[in-house]
């Protein structure tokens, strides 16, 4: 299984919140100490945070250099695990054209269109058999196509636009899911017409993620991209 982590998720989330519980606590006795004029409490209070900070930083690292980076066929899944790794993503179809959409509402690409069709699936191997039928919501997503320079490219808003006066530009990534349904979404990527091995790369949007040991989008962690 191609997930987004190499750290179990749990793992990660509760080593996040415990080490933020300890700051928390650590805030609470600086402002007592400091209110009561306690030098040496101060002190102590400040090391012992620089303590569990470097011990945090040198696992978030840590993780992050023994990642490396994955490169998916299409067809083949990446698993996103929040806490459990319940949703599957992988790459359906690829198709290219210089313009969409018809007559006023037609946009033409600076390069070419590349229309990426995605499918979310709520992988029902990965839930207890006590879970239920239950809906889940997923995370924000951010999509990036990749070049082999490094460049990067945000989808595009006017070739959205114009997909979808013409055609289903699918289902938002946000949109809940009960175990075992799926559904596409349909992204537009206006990419020049030379670009050199384009990958995608389709992570978590939440910016707390950063900090989460294990967690591809923390400092330097490698990726797991998409082949177009």
């Amino acid at each position: 299984m191609y997930t987004n982590v190499n750290l179990a998720a749990p793992i990660g989330a509760m080593a996040f919140l415990g080490t933020g519980l300890l700051f928390f606590v650590a805030g609470l006795s600086f402002l007592y100490t400091v209110i009561k004029g306690e030098l040496a409490g101060t002190k102590i209070v400040l090391s012992a945070v620089t303590v569990v900070a470097a011990i945090y930083i040198g696992f978030l690292l840590l993780f992050s250099f023994t990642s490396s980076e994955t490169l998916l066929a299409r067809g083949q899944e990446k698993h996103f695990c929040e806490i459990d790794c319940h949703l599957a993503y992988s790459i359906l179809d690829v198709r290219q054209t210089k313009a969409l959409g018809n007559g006023p509402n037609q946009s033409t690409a600076d390069g070419l269109y590349h229309i990426v069709t995605i499918k979310t699936r709520f992988d029902e191997n990965t839930i207890s058999s006590t879970r239920g039928n239950g809906t889940l919501t997923p995370n924000s997503r951010l999509a990036i196509v990749v070049d082999a320079q490094g460049r990067k490219y945000l989808s595009s808003e006017s070739g959205s636009k114009a997909l979808a006066q013409t055609e289903d530009p699918g289902t938002p990534f946000t949109e809940a899911l009960r175990p075992s349904e799926t559904y596409t979404t349909r992204l537009v990527f206006d990419l020049p017409a030379n670009v050199a091995n384009p990958t995608l790369l389709l992570n978590e949007g939440a910016w707390l993620t950063r900090f989460i040991i294990g967690h591809e989008n923390s400092p330097l962690h490698k990726k797991t991209r998409f082949q177009l």
